[in-house]
């Protein structure tokens, strides 16, 4: 799939869907798209999810997206690298922002792929609208301090949608098998660096399943085996950590768990066709 890069840290753009009427494309950026007029189809890695006025998406690094538009689509797209919220004048702030980052790969990465993305607050709707504006107005007028609102304002976003989405629907909270595999990929999700807690005697010990019946479950409920999943989560990791950060192949093996850098290599070989290094340089060369 044709990629698409950013061309500077943060940009916005208030558009009709006619610039969808291309195939899906892998973007190397977040984004974070609502849709102010129209109806139709979100898809985002294969999945598809219905739009409506005032929907809300965020999309991460390497999310293949598109839209499908049934009725005339108005929407604002608000796009972000990761240098963009770690332009902090302080070590600790950016250390802040980049564990807070993570938390929200995994969070999003989830609902991208199982779950449409609902804001079940009301008022947190309308501060989102809210915040969207201002955001519009200081991008397109640009005064004095205009790039420090701009990080804020997309981070109060971010936090007000993260917290709808961490207090989880229905489907999460009860005791359904659907809602236990949802806490299963979650778990997933958040521990992909800690090998340990991935585990198959680990998750029966921690979600009262059978181990002997915790690969059947996952396969059962996804669609793949637990194994394959978690192999290729960690792998979208890397890549987006070769896409928005200057980490070393060395330093994002050691954060992820791998057992050293050339167990990495393999692995993303296996997935991707090419070496780490290769990867990061190819899109070098498209941005």
């Amino acid at each position: 799939m044709k990629p698409k890069t950013l061309h500077q840290p943060f940009e916005v753009h208030v558009a009709d869907m006619d610039c969808w009427n291309e195939r899906p494309l892998i973007y190397h950026f977040f984004e974070i798209v609502r849709i102010m007029d129209g109806t139709g189809t979100r898809e985002t890695n294969r999945n598809r999810f219905p739009y409506r006025p005032g929907s809300i998406f965020l999309f991460t690094p390497l999310d293949c997206r598109g839209f499908h538009a049934e009725t005339p689509t108005r929407f604002c797209s608000i796009r972000f690298s990761e240098v963009f919220l770690s332009e902090f004048k302080s070590e600790q702030d950016k250390e802040r922002i980049t564990n807070w980052l993570k938390q929200l790969e995994t969070i999003f990465a989830h609902h991208n792929r199982f779950e449409e993305l609902l804001i079940r607050n009301e008022n947190d709707c309308r501060m989102i609208a809210s915040l969207i504006q201002h955001l519009i107005t200081e991008y397109e007028q640009r005064q004095a301090h205009h790039k420090e609102n701009l990080r804020h304002l997309v981070t109060l976003m971010l936090n007000v949608i993260a917290r709808n989405v961490e207090v989880g629907g229905p489907a999460e909270s009860n005791g359904t098998r659907e809602g236990l595999i949802n806490r299963v990929l979650l778990h997933i999700q958040r521990n992909l660096a800690n090998p340990e807690k991935l585990r198959v005697e680990y998750l029966a010990r921690h979600f009262h399943i059978s181990p002997s019946y915790v690969g059947e479950y996952f396969r059962k409920y996804t669609g793949e085996s637990l194994q394959s999943y978690i192999a290729t989560s960690r792998i979208r990791l890397v890549a987006q950590r070769l896409t928005q950060s200057n980490l070393t192949v060395g330093e994002i093996a050691a954060e992820l768990g791998y057992t050293d850098e050339s167990h990495l290599s393999r692995q993303f070989r296996k997935h991707h066709g090419t070496s780490p290094m290769a990867f990061r340089k190819g899109l070098a060369q498209v941005a």
